[in-house]
């Protein structure tokens, strides 16, 4: 296995741990199912790692990025008879109309201002059969709520502006949000029967067919129409690692805190109980200028 390509924050590698490394695998995993004995396009790959791992149940995955580094780096760690990288920009690519079953590509849109021509490329490339999946951010709640400010990212969309942006290509779409929890959890934001979410409020126990929570990241699954959409994909899918790492640093940072937060509680006792004792050893100290004078 080749060296690990270094980590800039541009793009993911799989030496990231935890919360990081939940959202960015599990999209790739969620995908899995959906391009099974197909031919893939994994548009912006970056290192490989998500196009490798869509090899085990794909027929053939293409790798695309427009990084030489990432490309070369990914031939190197990733040999797999039915795995190919190629050195491409995602808005004009090397290949024929209609060459592949489905395109994967995962938070790309956000990095590129000429969205417009990167869904139209992916239109051309697509079996008109096809499906694409693609996932973003969405503006509304990763930077506006949540305070992040990626300086690779110059145009991230609302949900309203995802949504349009893909009518515009592709009449037919489905959409998932994901989120972190103490897993990564992909939930269909069109409901699914027989999905139970429970959620505890002032008012009470309600149920409903999602979670209620806002989505940081938006997935949608894209067709010329509705009869091209795969069924396979999931109303709920929960991921995470057998060491249960994001769970388990929770856990460690809440018994530290705690600790420390004892430690301050004995501080403050101690400075509480020396500030007394000064105030008493004052108040029975008689003045030096009492004892000059001969004062009582």
């Amino acid at each position: 296995m080749s060296e690990s390509l270094e980590f800039t924050g541009e793009r993911f590698t799989p030496e990231c741990v935890r919360e990081i490394r939940y959202e960015h695998v599990h999209r790739y995993v969620f995908a899995r199912a959906l391009v099974k004995g197909r031919k893939v396009l994994d548009a912006a790959c970056g290192e490989g790692y998500g196009s490798a791992l869509l090899a085990k149940s794909a027929a053939a995955v293409t790798g695309v990025d427009v990084s030489a580094d990432a490309v070369a780096h990914a031939s190197a760690r990733y040999t797999r008879p039915n795995v190919t990288f190629i050195e491409s920009d995602c808005l004009s690519m090397p290949f024929d109309d209609g060459e592949f079953d489905c395109i994967v590509s995962f938070e790309t849109l956000e990095h590129l201002e000429e969205q417009e021509g990167l869904l139209a490329e992916f239109r051309r490339v697509l079996n008109p059969k096809g499906f694409l999946l693609v996932s973003t951010p969405d503006k509304a709640i990763y930077t506006d709520k949540l305070g992040n400010d990626n300086e690779f990212h110059p145009a991230e969309l609302y949900r309203d502006e995802f949504e349009a942006l893909l009518g515009r290509h592709f009449p037919a779409f489905r959409l998932w949000g994901q989120k972190l929890a103490f897993q990564s959890m992909i939930w269909s934001l069109h409901g699914a029967a027989g999905t139970v979410f429970h959620r505890e409020s002032e008012a009470g126990v309600s149920c409903a067919d999602s979670p209620g929570q806002e989505a940081v990241y938006l997935l949608a699954l894209c067709a010329a129409a509705e009869s091209c959409l795969p069924t396979e994909g999931e109303a709920v899918s929960l991921f995470d690692d057998e060491a249960e790492s994001v769970y388990r640093h929770y856990h460690h940072e809440i018994r530290k805190n705690m600790a420390a937060g004892g430690l301050l509680q004995e501080r403050d006792s101690e400075i509480r109980e020396l500030k007394t004792r000064l105030a008493e050893a004052t108040r029975a100290a008689k003045p030096w200028w009492k004892k000059i004078l001969g004062g009582s």
